[in-house]
């Protein structure tokens, strides 16, 4: 029989509004499961109990006197713990802010409650979300769902797991580099990158660049597309936060779930391994091929084709470097021994640049997203892979070198979503099976401006085309294996943090 935290969030919504099944009897069995396994893997790093239960009830009460609910009326969720709860600690996961409870919800916390869901807990993410490792040293490190001896990637991980592992059906991430992209591949769910102002975001330091956006994540695109139509939604304290082109309607539900039909046989599919510039190791080149032969035969047409992103890492590197400045420099100037080394390093880093690199970095990446829209003037959708590489020990803090090739940051394995944040383009990671260490393989779907909705469509699109086939389904975890496993705080190294 499955269990209420195993069954999908549309499926949950549908049978809590149709009193089928209570908001506190979908509560209990998300807490059961989290005590079950998140021992293993250290997700669910904060778990609010008495208050999920408050609202639970409240939830039950509501639907039983009837009228209208909202579309995650009793739904339970994880908050990223880099996103304010108020009331709930929110660590960032920095000893700095070790004992910080926020007074106010950040904004797309807000608007999922107001649609109903019910705030479980938060989820891990390394040292303010630098680096895609789920480390730090307040809770220490997170575990890949497949092998805990994994990492989870990041900095979203903590949410990638807990949903693999039906801790919750729904979970909140954020993305720069790939934060929500990079773990949704490792934990074999989806993760969705929404165009820039889709979600508001009010507590961008830097509040005019697009580099970090929340968005949603789940066990399949049906749910994500329902989790986005609640974060959706325009905040005056977000100046990006306005209408995209022909969105004439923002935080409507029924504009973004349940996804769009769309007719594949109908699109011209672009797909490359590297982007010309990422560096992708050869395993995952392989594993992606073999998704191609599987996709391309149900397109218009597939032909192998990139953007131009000629000087991207340089633009990331320094336009990422200038949000550490803005929101880590006074830190660093009087409490440098409080910030972990990734942090540091960002900040050295944005210190060592000048306006003139900042001026190359910016017309560059104008450069790009003017090359990105000819592109998608010839192309409807693009695909590659959602990582470099497969998942490696927790205990690296990072990838040094990809198949013998030394990589010239820590950040620089994660080219291949950074390559699509930089022109603002909206991208999805889609589970696609295993690859060939019998990891989770997940494939980036990247739309055009302003193109959620398609990209949204074209994921659940191929999520049917393959639901039933055991090579290319979503790949689930061994619970069993989880709630035998050793604690994970048990790990040489677990709370060493970055």
């Amino acid at each position: 029989m499955t269990e209420p935290c195993d069954l999908s969030a549309v499926d949950l919504a549908t049978a809590i509004a149709g009193r089928r099944l209570s908001p506190v009897e979908a509560l209990d069995s998300c807490l059961s499961r989290i005590a079950a396994v998140d021992p293993a893997v250290n997700a669910v790093v904060l778990v609010d109990e008495e208050g999920a239960r408050n609202a639970a009830r409240a939830a039950e009460a509501a639907v039983m006197r009837g009228g209208p609910l909202g579309p995650l009326h009793g739904v339970p969720v994880g908050i990223k713990d880099t996103q304010d709860t108020a009331g709930l600690r929110t660590t960032y996961g920095s000893p700095i802010f070790a004992d910080h409870v926020p007074a106010g919800d950040a904004g797309c916390v807000a608007r999922l409650r107001t649609a109903g869901a019910i705030v479980l807990g938060k989820t891990n993410t390394p040292e303010f979300a630098a680096g895609a490792n789920t480390r730090n040293r307040v809770y220490g490190a997170t575990g890949n769902a497949f092998d805990p001896s994994r990492s989870a990637a990041g900095s979203s991980g903590g949410s990638a797991v807990a949903l693999a592992c039906g801790m919750v059906p729904l979970a909140s991430g954020s993305d720069t580099g790939g934060s929500l992209r990079n773990p949704a591949a490792y934990a074999g769910v989806v993760g969705l990158r929404p165009s820039p102002g889709l979600v508001a975001g009010e507590a961008r330091g830097l509040g005019w660049s697009h580099l970090p956006t929340d968005g949603p994540m789940a066990r399949s695109v049906a749910d994500a597309a329902l989790m986005l139509s609640a974060m959706a939604g325009d905040d005056a304290r977000d100046p990006l936060s306005y209408a995209l082109p022909g969105e004439a309607v923002r935080g409507v539900p029924e504009r973004w779930s349940p996804p769009r039909p769309v007719e594949l046989k109908g699109l011209r599919l672009a797909f490359t391994e590297d982007f010309r510039f990422a560096p992708t190791e050869a395993h995952v080149r392989r594993v992606f091929r073999t998704r191609v032969v599987a996709l391309a035969p149900l397109f218009a047409r597939a032909a192998e084709a990139t953007p131009d992103c000629a000087g991207a890492d340089d633009a990331f590197a320094v336009l990422r470097a200038s949000h550490f400045l803005a929101q880590h420099g006074e830190t660093y100037r009087t409490r440098p021994e409080m910030l972990g080394s990734n942090v540091l390093v960002n900040v050295e880093e944005g210190l060592g640049y000048s306006l003139a690199d900042y001026a190359r970095a910016a017309a560059a990446q104008t450069r790009i997203y003017r090359g990105w829209q000819s592109f998608f003037a010839e192309h409807d959708v693009l695909v590659s892979p959602a990582v470099t590489l497969s998942p490696r020990p927790w205990a690296e803090p990072y990838p040094t070198e990809i198949d013998g090739v030394p990589t010239r940051s820590y950040y620089q394995w994660l080219a291949l979503a950074y390559a699509v944040t930089l022109p603002g383009h909206p991208a999805l990671s889609l589970p696609l099976g295993l690859d060939e260490s019998g990891m989770p393989f997940g494939l980036q779907i990247v739309g055009p401006r302003g193109g959620d909705a398609l990209v949204l469509g074209v994921a659940a699109a191929l999520e049917r085309a393959f639901a039933g086939d055991a090579a290319l389904g979503r790949p689930r975890p061994d619970l069993a294996r989880l709630r035998a496993a050793r604690p994970i705080s048990e790990a040489k190294g677990f709370r060493d943090g970055l």
